[in-house]
């Protein structure tokens, strides 16, 4: 039987929605970095699988490229709350969705979702609860060496990891370059997200963004969290922040009590089933995939 999938982006950062109550299949290590491949696959930056329920609570797993599990990704919910809102998984224009790094809320802000708005929650600066190594600290402004060089960085997690790194200039080379060894750096034992960040001015930032599993990418919405949130405790930045990428723009808004609400566009771009030699890959055995609809 047909796998059928979806696929929508947020400023170019594009995702797979496989449903597991249409169809299921394994998500191996395999069949991911095979889906998301551009060449031999489908080609995207990461799969949304779900919705599954508790409580009536739709949950949403988050999948990298190379295989790995996200905890969250601003861009993948705001995706997966359209998904929810067209199929009418969701009837309010305001609910929530559970994903490994915490509850989120969404308010859908217009007709067809696509303007969508998210309470990702309370940013943290606290060393173990990014993780980052060494004592218990808030890890802002902090001396961190790359191959010879010193950086100043300031670390946080929103459900999951950042390192946020003021610079005058930002461009994709560099965050080519240096994505790599900050993301696998010992400092991190869980590795983590990058963001260079140059601050326009108290109202506007301009951001490129190494994402753990993922590499370099167009847009990022925890990214565009992170790099707004250091650049408040810094001092940089107002409360009320637009962040600027390849992709597009993000409105992040910062609380006093470290809640952060983004607001950002969602698209759909096409929908589909697998050809079969591809479903031949993936299925591997019957009992590896079952079709919910049989």
């Amino acid at each position: 039987m047909a796998v059928h999938f979806k696929k929508y982006h947020g400023l170019g950062n594009d995702y797979l929605v496989i449903d597991p109550n249409v169809q299921d299949f394994k998500m191996t290590e395999a069949n991911i970095r095979l889906l998301c491949d551009r060449n031999f696959g489908v080609g995207s930056d990461g799969i949304l699988y779900g919705p599954g329920f508790e409580d009536r609570m739709p949950t949403l797993r988050i999948f990298n490229p190379d295989g790995s599990e996200a905890e969250k990704s601003g861009n993948g919910l705001r995706i997966f709350a359209k998904y929810l809102f067209e199929k009418k998984y969701v009837t309010s224009r305001s609910f929530q969705i559970k994903t490994l790094g915490g509850i989120v809320d969404v308010q859908v802000q217009d007709q067809t979702a696509g303007l969508i708005r998210i309470n990702m929650g309370k940013v943290t600066f606290v060393s173990d609860e990014i993780p980052v190594t060494g004592p218990r600290r808030e890890v802002v402004n902090e001396p961190l060496d790359i191959n010879g060089t010193e950086y100043r960085v300031t670390c946080l997690s929103i459900g999951n990891p950042h390192c946020v790194i003021p610079m005058q200039k930002v461009g994709e080379e560099t965050a080519r370059a240096l994505g790599p060894f900050v993301e696998n750096h010992k400092m991190f034992p869980h590795r983590i997200n990058m963001q260079i960040v140059r601050v326009i001015d108290r109202a506007n930032i301009d951001i490129r963004i190494w994402e753990r599993g993922a590499g370099y990418t167009l847009a990022s919405g925890s990214s565009s969290c992170a790099a707004a949130a250091a650049s408040h405790r810094l001092g940089f930045v107002d409360h009320d922040v637009t962040v600027h990428m390849p992709g597009g723009t993000l409105r992040i808004e910062i609380g006093d009590d470290g809640r952060i609400h983004m607001t950002g566009p969602v698209e759909g771009t096409f929908e589909g089933c697998f050809h079969p030699d591809l479903e031949k890959k993936i299925r591997g055995s019957k009992s590896e995939m079952r079709n919910k609809s049989e």
